[in-house]
Parts: C-alpha cells; structure tokens; sequence
C-alpha cells in the first residue's frame, strides 16, 4: 500500500527516524532557506548531494514515493514551459549577456542564458524534494505535533496537523476500496468511457468517500471531546526523544549549509553566469 498512497509515514530503522522531530523540522527549514536564497549552480550541486545522501540515509526506496516524484517532474515541466512561453529572455535578462542557439518563432528565440536559468530552476526543486519527502515520509504525525509545540507553536495547532497527516492515508486507502467496489458492480472508470460518464460514475465514488470522511471526523471529534482536549493550556508528548548526538550533527550541517549559501550568494551574487 505504500506505493499507492502519498504524503505518509514510512517506519523505517535509519538514523534519520532515529532523529528528534525538532530536529528534522528544524533540518528542513535550513536546508530549505539554503536553496532558496541562491541560483549558483555550485552551491545546488552541493546541496543535491546532500540531499540525496540524506534520501540514501532513510532507507526509504524510490518505488514507495514515486507517485511524488512523477507529479514533481510534471510540474516542472509544465514550470519550464511557462517560463519560457511568457518570458523567453529571463535568463538574458538576469545573467547579462545573450548567446541565440536558434529562433524558432515569432519572439521566441532559444538561447543558452535561458536553458541554464531553466536548469538552475530544475535543480532547485530536485534539491529541497528529497528532503521534503524525507520529512514527510521518516517523521511520525506525533511525533512532528510534538517538534511543533517545541517550537513555541500551540500544541491544539500541533496535533490539529498530525491528525491531518494521518487522516491523509486513510482518505487513499478509502479512495481506493470504493473506487474497486464500484467497479465490481459495473462502474466503468477507464479510459475507455467517454469522459463525461467518467466523470458521472465518479460521483459514485466522490459521495460515499466524503460521507465516510465525515463520519471519522465526527468519531475524532467526539472521543477528544470525551478525553477533555484543549482543557490544560500544556500537555505532554509521549513521542518526544531527547537530543542524541546525531541531532547535533544534523543542526550542525543544516546551519553550515545555510551560512555557506550565504557567504556565496553575498560574495559573488545570487547568480552564477559561465557566459562571461
């Protein structure tokens, strides 16, 4: 099943389960800002090693987020295209020179400033996936409702989003044992329907898929209400783990990553330009 559901967690034993969820959020937040503030080539290379070490680190396999990849590569594409469809001269624009490759119509000529800043982009979202995956993927909803109330953020505010985060799953797994159901009673969902009776029997599946969300949302809703939630301003965390020495480490190189993006990017510019 964890090939068929996306944005949920994968129990694996790897030294980035092992970590804190403070630890990975703050991880996350650092690395994220290092690739963020930068378009030097050098500096995403840098950071996609370490991205993919960390991915190679979780023991989590390409096959179990490969729906995540393949919606990521879509959008790039469609990123790039646009780019390119509404801005042909962006990267002649930010790089300062102009190298034409070849015209091919109207306004729109290929040059090599714009493929490179195209790629830059590409690698920029190839950079933080990983790690947001990882994120995703190697944190227990818990466990990240507990990093987030470590962090100053209220604990109904944390447990609201693991809730989410589990709910998630559950909503796929659903999806997919009504949407088999209705087949079995002669529900024609292929691409063989015309679209608009695909589009009619989705309905099938749409409407006992909502009214069973509700009906979990009604149950969650009751037995917290019974538990007393929300009564106390403070609560505990059963899955909060101290701080190991693997945690310091990971803060260690997140912030490392981060002044290193930093000093490059004041240093010698957001932009690298291998045209000059």
């Amino acid at each position: 099943m964890a090939a068929k559901t996306v944005l949920n967690y994968l129990p694996r034993e790897s030294v980035i389960h092992k970590m804190t969820g403070t630890t990975k959020l703050a991880f996350f937040l650092l690395f994220t800002f290092a690739s963020m503030i930068t378009y030097n080539t050098w500096v995403l290379l840098g950071l996609l090693v370490v991205s993919l070490l960390a991915f190679r680190l979780s023991r989590i396999k390409f096959r179990e987020v490969r729906f995540m990849m393949t919606f990521m590569l879509v959008f790039l594409l469609l990123n790039n295209l646009f780019i390119f469809l509404f801005d042909p001269n962006q990267g002649t624009t930010l790089y300062g020179t102009r190298t034409v490759l070849c015209h091919l119509f109207w306004r729109y000529d290929l040059t090599a400033e714009q493929l490179f800043y195209m790629v830059n982009i590409s690698l920029k979202y190839f950079v933080a996936l990983p790690v947001a995956i990882l994120f995703i993927s190697a944190t227990d909803p818990s466990e990240f409702a507990a990093s987030l109330n470590s962090i100053g953020i209220s604990y109904k505010v944390g447990y609201s989003v693991a809730i989410a985060l589990r709910y998630i799953p559950d909503i796929q797994r659903d999806y997919h044992s009504i949407s088999q159901a209705q087949q079995a009673r002669g529900v024609e969902l292929g691409k063989k329907e015309p679209f608009f009776k695909r589009m009619k029997n989705s309905v099938n599946i749409l409407l006992p898929l909502i009214l069973t969300s509700l009906n979990r949302i009604d149950t969650i809703s009751n037995a917290m209400e019974l538990r007393g939630f929300g009564k106390n301003s403070k609560r505990t965390w059963y899955t909060q783990r101290p701080f190991a020495r693997r945690d310091f480490i990971a803060l260690g190189v997140g912030a490392a990553l981060l002044l290193i993006s930093l000093t490059v990017t004041i240093r010698f510019g957001r932009f690298y330009n291998p045209f000059l």
